[in-house]
């Protein structure tokens, strides 16, 4: 299908892009994995399309004991970077390498994905579990959400009108920290039926977090945790092979991350 009309700015800064983005049904463009196929479907109809895809916000930095990873950073570039080999945030390097194919890697980014929040997102798991934050720019304000605060439900975020996320902050887990990232795909789509993130500690201490359930991601305590979310099911997958799916990935997340913590310490 044909995308229905929209104006389009290319935007040479982040000043130019947010005053883009203030305008009423303004979308941002980044890689357009997701925006895209949606506007061909129209399911998503801007009125101005800002493309944001050459601004300098790509890339991974070391500020204040944490990781400053740029809003236009690829699944590719987040595989491939040294900075996450080491075991406590081998979650993020480990989820990258896995989602889509070689084209979506190679172009969808990381804020993009968090923008787009489509409940069965991988990074998104690995964001809780890490603890990470996100940073908003408006025209008139800057701030942090943490990504708990940041999705809401099915391609919904608390992100206000105008905002455009320009870093995605992750805290740098203490040595002895082990990370680890499972699912299992659709076989089509390649999205998860379900996925789990986990982050152990060096005291033994663990912290999960799943994808593919619900309507948004979802931080628990252990596996025991899943037999009270409500868990959405569809003809690829009902709600309880989901759930017997999750208790498995539970399993095996916290298995790697415990091994990788003990290399670590």
């Amino acid at each position: 299908m044909i995308p229905a009309q929209a104006e389009y700015v290319r935007a040479t800064s982040v000043e130019e892009a947010l005053d883009a983005l203030a305008e009423p049904d303004a979308k941002a463009l980044a890689g357009g994995q997701s925006l895209l196929p949606a506007m061909k479907l129209r399911l998503a109809r801007p009125t101005v399309l800002v493309d944001i895809g050459r601004l300098d916000l790509a890339g991974v930095a070391t500020t204040n004991g944490e990781l400053r990873v740029g809003a236009l950073t690829t699944w590719a570039e987040l595989a491939g970077s040294e900075v996450f080999r080491v075991p406590g945030l081998a979650a993020v390097a480990e989820c990258a390498a896995g989602i889509g194919d070689l084209q979506v890697r190679n172009l969808g980014t990381l804020a993009g994905s968090f923008a787009h929040a489509d409940p069965a997102s991988d990074m998104p798991a690995v964001a809780l579990a890490l603890g990470a934050r996100v940073v908003a720019r408006s025209l008139d304000r800057e701030r942090e959400i943490a990504t708990d605060d940041l999705f809401e439900g099915p391609f919904a975020t608390t992100l206000a009108a105008g905002e455009l996320i320009t870093d995605v902050l992750l805290p740098v887990p203490p040595r002895g920290s082990g990370s680890a990232y499972a699912s299992v795909e659709h076989p089509a789509s390649g999205f998860a039926l379900a996925g789990v993130a986990a982050l152990v500690r060096p005291d033994g201490e663990a912290t999960l977090a799943v994808t593919g359930l619900t309507g948004r991601p979802l931080l628990i305590g252990d596996e025991s945790d899943l037999s009270g979310i409500e868990v959405a099911g569809d003809r690829f997958a009902p709600a309880e092979y989901r759930r017997h799916l999750a208790a498995v990935l539970c399993r095996r997340a916290l298995e790697t991350a415990r091994a990788r913590a003990q290399e670590d310490a």
